[in-house]
């Protein structure tokens, strides 16, 4: 999946099929890779930054160190020796925007949520693909994900296209979006 996305093919995982339209939508928008994550953790005491991670898929492009090893989370499933070829490194410190889009069964429509922030150079410990993300106003945008009904995974490339995507989103597709700080 990592060579696929790195490769301008995205790929995600977990059948997250409107993960792989936002990855197709930021890729498109920025030229380069995108990589999909899960919003996970609160950094320390620190309001507007995140710890970002998947077990990982992310592309070579995202990451600063890379290591190839083992996918811990399905090797207690299916044993270590069935899971070599994770992608282990932290995400280099560099702006990025992030998109998600959903759907909204009840409504019958689709919507998205859009803005900007950057990768940190913040130390962290941990495994798989990670990073620490800076959002102005964090907490607000986390409080609108989950009053709205999105799901834990976000898409984020290594660009500062927010704007131009929810541009494209709204006015050419006509989709509900909400652009974060904007």
């Amino acid at each position: 999946m990592s060579m696929m996305s790195d490769g301008l093919r995205p790929s995600a995982c977990e059948v997250d099929v409107t993960g792989l339209v936002s990855m197709l939508i930021l890729q498109a928008a920025s030229g380069t890779p995108s990589a999909i994550l899960d919003w996970n953790n609160n950094f320390g005491d620190e309001p507007d930054k995140a710890v970002v991670f998947h077990c990982s898929n992310l592309p070579k492009h995202f990451l600063e160190t890379i290591t190839m090893s083992y996918q811990e989370i399905l090797a207690g499933t299916v044993g270590k020796e069935r899971t070599y070829g994770t992608l282990y490194g932290r995400i280099k410190a560099e702006p990025a925007t992030y998109l998600r889009v959903s759907t909204d069964d009840a409504s019958g429509r689709i919507k998205a949520y859009a803005g900007e922030g950057r990768f940190t150079d913040d130390p962290v410990d941990t495994f798989g693909g990670y990073g620490v993300v800076e959002v102005p106003r964090l907490q607000e945008l986390l409080r609108f994900i989950c009053r709205n009904g999105f799901e834990h995974h976000v898409v984020m490339s290594l660009s500062q296209t927010a704007a131009a995507v929810c541009e494209a989103l709204e006015v050419y597709l006509g989709w509900d979006v909400h652009l974060h700080g904007g």
